[in-house]
């Protein structure tokens, strides 16, 4: 009897102590809910229907840079607070207009996996209507970087859950670094210079190029020599179907190129059009150009996207956001061994 006593005390014990790991680890969040590139905003109708939904509309609804069809940035739709319940708590992205004549410290506050995850709640303080809206103006970057990053970090986790290990690799052998891809994408050419990997079906293609070439000591990262370099790389690496057909940059709209710090890695951004030359395909691209670890090469990870029979906002984000997965192979475990 006093032996069966000890046992179960101790398992008791152990029981007890295997509640407290999981209570320290917080409540079990379901995954989150809703689209990607959507945005739920808690706020009375009256005042979604007036300036506070207006100046959100303004910068987070406004049309998407460089893409083919006027599309908005996010779509938005709002949800009054008594109607805020348990179906609406778990979506991705969700801002929370607050507006009180006693809130001290007017402002924005960002949280995280309140109701789900990875979830980003951004919730906005305010004393009144005028209020909102200039602590809306005066933080919607930083409202937007919120929800940009938070989209790029669901795209980035997922890949690295499912990822296509070789490519990235292969990749890092050859130009010392690499982003993730997830599962579906292939190596369609592998050179000492360019490759080309592709995620592609009858009507969407949503590929990443890498590409180098050496230094000049000119103007590195103006638009100019970064879409001389683009033409001609692109022109002997992607024929098209046509004779005399390849890929070039389009000359509709002259890419923007700005420079970026992305967690210490600085690269030049430059996005715009693609089209290949004599025949009719086309679509938006993006690229991150930066210098080699020795200084003598410039390396570019470009993503782009062709979907003529779609809307391509979330094709292109969601390939774009894979370029922020680069890292230096000699911070990558699977290549040192």
């Amino acid at each position: 009897m006093k032996r069966i006593l000890s046992i179960l005390a101790v398992s008791l014990a152990v029981l007890g102590s295997v509640t407290s790991c999981k209570s320290n680890k917080g409540p079990i969040l379901p995954n989150v809910s809703g689209k990607a590139g959507e945005v739920i905003v808690v706020i009375d109708k009256t005042l979604w229907d007036g300036a506070i939904g207006d100046v959100l509309r303004e910068y987070l609804a406004c049309e998407c840079d460089f893409l083919p069809q006027p599309e908005p940035l996010y779509s938005l739709t709002y949800v009054a607070p008594k109607g805020f319940n348990s179906l609406f708590q778990s979506h991705r992205n969700i801002i929370m207009i607050h507006l009180d004549s006693e809130v001290k410290e007017p402002g924005i506050v960002f949280k995280n996996n309140k109701w789900a995850r990875p979830q980003c709640i951004i919730v906005i303080n305010a004393t009144d209507i005028d209020n909102c809206v200039e602590v809306i103006r005066e933080n919607h970057e930083k409202i937007e970087a919120r929800l940009e990053q938070a989209e790029r970090d669901r795209v980035v986790a997922n890949a690295r859950l499912y990822e296509e290990t070789d490519i990235r690799l292969n990749l890092a052998k050859v130009f010392g670094g690499s982003c993730v891809f997830p599962t579906g994408y292939s190596a369609k050419k592998i050179t000492n210079d360019f490759a080309w990997i592709g995620y592609d079906n009858t009507y969407v293609y949503r590929d990443i190029l890498v590409y180098r070439y050496p230094v000049t000591g000119s103007d590195e990262f103006s638009a100019e020599n970064i879409v001389a370099h683009r033409n001609a790389i692109l022109k002997e690496n992607i024929p098209g179907m046509f004779e005399g057909s390849y890929m070039t940059t389009s000359k509709v709209t002259m890419p923007k190129v700005k420079f970026v710090n992305y967690k210490g890695h600085e690269f030049a951004e430059t996005r715009g059009f693609w089209e290949v030359e004599n025949d009719f395909m086309g679509g938006p691209f993006v690229s991150h150009s930066f210098y080699s670890l020795d200084g003598k090469e410039i390396l570019v990870f470009e993503a782009f996207v062709y979907a003529p029979k779609y809307e391509k906002r979330q094709y292109m984000r969601q390939t774009e956001a894979l370029l922020y997965s680069f890292q230096w192979a000699d911070t990558m475990v699977d290549v040192k061994q």
